[in-house]
């Protein structure tokens, strides 16, 4: 598989073998390293031919590498070259009688094995801190996407002191689209520009206590839909899933996911929550970052939790009502008289969770609820009369003690079927698009892998929202069984 890398609006083309998370220009670069510390080792007729073309070729590598963009998972590759540089030019250096200079063995072994360990520390990172590749959808559409901002007029900003201030939310839609024209750029991912998706990847590095560095890769990627692309010119109506990130998270977190719903025909609205979200970057040019954080009192961060997830809320009644006003006629939009309103769903991931349960509770107007791993903060009432799913990672010690009976008070709460599933090798990053471009650590993004997570949360989600939106017939039990262990509430409390 491979993919498009940075540049691909205007520039070269960098393509990443998705096995090394490495460009073939990087490969070589680490194949010429590599065949200067083994120079050594060659039989002297051997030697000077082997140096010249390699180091040829890593200095050739290096230039063009140094204008499409050179990653810092590179530089212990470059640092082994260096080190070993002088001792591989030293035997071509001859005199006037005399043989050419060569370390001893013993002495020679200890520094090509540190070498050799400092340039093998070039894949090691490009593994563990890759340029994302996005799953290629399964559906039967292309993916389109594009970029709304929205103002509500009738809530003032409540994080400001500006009594003027009104309520404003960045949304991104992902929609079926009509097939692109073969080498169409795909959409950046993060945001609409590199330096947007750069702003943003800083912020989400910032918020877990990372070098910004460490993640410089995932601006560089690109997602599987294409920005502004036509609307899909069958299909009839697409159902609506509006979704909300976790906590400091960002509308494109669960970017694979919402591509996998949008091939399948529904359109995806994630949100951006100004004040709350990493970083959000508003037409007037200004870029919000986050002002909430735990205050360590934990009966003031569950005031504090309640209030914003109360605001996301907001924000999720009044996407669903602007979707609505695109549809109608008249309105000029390419979406007009494509969405199906009437079948929407609520969703998030974490924080975003809770404010799916919070939305659905306020505003009759969504019919089912995805909560992804999401602890509900804020009243269990009113009773929930819609069907939803709450998808976890396994419970350990090291899980919150109020997070299950939280989660249980909220299902049974409802007067619908709901559906626990505990999904096996999950963690609660493997709930949104971060192993796809995090160390692969099951303590960090779980162990179902880098393609399997995404795939997993998302076949779960279709399932549902198939048998809730579309009335699919079929057993929804069996089928949200074969992605984890399902507990099912019966209305009335019976499973």
């Amino acid at each position: 598989m491979w993919r498009r890398g940075p540049g691909a609006d205007d520039g070269p083309v960098t393509e990443i073998i998705t096995g090394l998370f490495m460009s073939p220009l990087e490969i070589l670069a680490l194949l010429s390293a590599l065949a200067l510390v083994v120079a050594r080792w060659l039989p002297p007729a051997a030697r000077p031919r082997t140096t010249v073309v390699a180091g040829a070729l890593l200095l050739l590598s290096v230039l063009v590498l140094a204008v499409t963009g050179l990653r810092w998972q590179l530089l212990p590759v470059l640092t082994g070259a260096v080190l070993v540089l002088p001792f591989a030019l030293a035997p071509l250096r001859r005199r006037t009688g005399r043989p050419a200079w060569r370390a001893r063995w013993w002495l020679a072994l200890p520094g090509s094995l540190a070498c050799a360990g400092l340039i093998a520390g070039g894949p090691v990172s490009a593994w563990a801190f890759p340029v994302p590749v996005f799953p290629e959808p399964t559906g039967e559409f292309a993916v389109g996407t594009r970029v709304l901002q929205w103002t509500d007029q009738q809530r003032p900003e409540t994080f400001t002191p500006d009594p003027n201030d009104r309520r404003t939310v960045v949304v991104q839609l992902w929609y079926p689209a009509q097939q692109s024209p073969a080498g169409t750029p795909r959409a950046q991912y993060l945001g609409r520009t590199e330096d947007e998706a750069r702003t943003v990847s800083a912020a989400l590095a910032r918020g877990v206590g990372l070098p910004d560095f460490l993640i410089d890769g995932v601006p560089r990627a690109r997602s599987r839909s294409v920005f502004d692309a036509p609307v899909a010119g069958d299909g009839g109506r697409f159902p609506v899933v509006l979704f909300s990130p976790g906590s400091g998270g960002v509308r494109t977190q669960n970017t694979a996911w919402a591509e996998e719903l949008a091939s399948h025909g529904y359109l995806v609205a994630a949100l951006d929550h100004p004040y709350d979200s990493a970083a959000v970057l508003l037409a007037d040019g200004r870029t919000v970052t986050t002002e909430t954080s735990s205050s360590g009192d934990a009966e003031q961060d569950e005031q504090l939790a309640a209030g914003w997830t109360a605001v996301r809320a907001a924000d999720l009644g009044f996407a669903l009502t602007q979707l609505e006003g695109l549809d109608r006629a008249g309105s000029g939009d390419p979406l007009t008289g494509r969405l199906d309103t009437a079948r929407a769903a609520v969703t998030g991931h974490s924080m975003g969770g809770a404010a799916a349960f919070q939305a659905a509770r306020q505003d009759r107007r969504f019919r089912a609820v995805v909560d992804l791993d999401g602890f509900p903060h804020g009243p269990a009432s009113p009773a929930l009369d819609r069907p939803a799913l709450a998808m976890t990672q396994a419970l350990t010690g090291a899980t919150d003690a109020r997070y299950l009976p939280r989660l249980t008070e909220a299902l049974a709460a409802s007067s619908a079927t709901s559906y626990r599933l505990t999904v096996p090798g999950a963690a609660h990053l493997s709930f949104m698009d971060g192993p796809l471009y995090l160390p692969p650590v099951p303590a960090i993004v779980g162990s179902l892998g880098r393609t399997r997570s995404p795939r997993v949360v998302a076949g779960a989600t279709l399932a549902f929202l198939d048998a809730t939106l579309r009335d699919r017939p079929g057993d929804l039990a069996a089928e949200l069984s074969a992605y984890g262990s399902l507990t099912v509430r019966a209305p009335g409390g019976g499973r």
